[in-house]
């Protein structure tokens, strides 16, 4: 059984691994990997803000002993949340691809406040009012791309990810990525029921929500809320990977992030 301790050190190590040649600030109190492993982890244990702040502080001291008051760390990850695409996959032949709604305030709640940032939209056949994003994935169920937006824009705006490996992929979707103007020449519309390998989107998904509680978040800031949605693709994308990806005899790749759910 690997301890709390354990894994964020083993987290740490592949993180560094990644990012070895970014230097350090010469006034900066972290470190490029400190910085990326803690935002890795506030994606992972899917709290607001203040709880993960506590946590670490509480829990997690010994192995950051410089960590910032609670604003400056999360001012850090929404500076340097471009660090995470080194952990974006690589394209394959075949990819898939779909959008997420994730609600920010209570539907009841919408208009209330002049520096609300979600929109309303439908999101599982229920109203929520927040943002959308939309997942470019492998044959692997690893994320390629993302992109965000509010709640109520249609599938379709999300076109440009597709476009991005016109050369390299072939990307299945379902039929609200359609756009009447044309669709990239890579883009593979399925209807429901058919093309059972999009079901692979549904899994991710699903880890999502599961584990990262990524179904409903608290920011009040769209840079916050960016930088939330880069740090959980990122940790998405190591951790699906921790022991290797290792097919069936059938070739199909199980993913799972369950063990490591703090």
């Amino acid at each position: 059984m690997t301890t709390t301790i354990e894994f964020i050190t083993a987290l740490f190590c592949q993180v560094d691994d990644h990012l070895s040649g970014l230097p350090k600030h010469p006034e900066a109190r972290l470190w490029p990997s400190e910085v990326v492993t803690l935002g890795l982890l506030h994606a992972l244990k899917g709290v607001g803000n203040r709880a993960c702040s506590r946590w670490l502080t509480r829990d997690s001291r010994a192995l950051f002993p410089r960590l910032p008051e609670r604003t400056r760390l999360f001012r850090l990850f929404t500076t340097h949340q471009d660090w995470t695409q080194v952990f974006l996959a690589a394209p394959t032949v075949l990819g898939l691809i779909d959008t997420y709604g994730i609600e920010l305030i209570h539907p009841m709640r919408e208009g209330r406040s002049p520096q609300q940032i979600g929109r309303k939209g439908l999101s599982n056949h229920r109203w929520i009012v927040g943002g959308k994003r939309c997942l470019l994935l492998n044959q692997y169920g690893l994320v390629v791309a993302w992109a965000c937006a509010t709640a109520h824009v249609a599938d379709n705006t999300f076109q440009g990810l597709i476009r991005q490996c016109e050369a390299r992929m072939m990307v299945l979707s379902d039929t609200g990525f359609h756009a009447a103007e044309g669709d990239p020449a890579n883009l593979k519309l399925c209807q429901r029921g058919a093309w059972q390998d999009r079901m692979l989107v549904e899994t991710g998904l699903s880890m999502l929500t599961l584990v990262c509680h990524f179904k409903k978040v608290m920011h009040r800031g769209w840079v916050y809320f960016q930088a939330r949605l880069a740090f959980t693709m990122a940790a998405f994308n190591v951790l699906v990977q921790w022991h290797g990806l290792q097919p069936y005899a059938s070739g199909f790749v199980p993913l799972s992030i369950a063990e490591f759910s703090l």
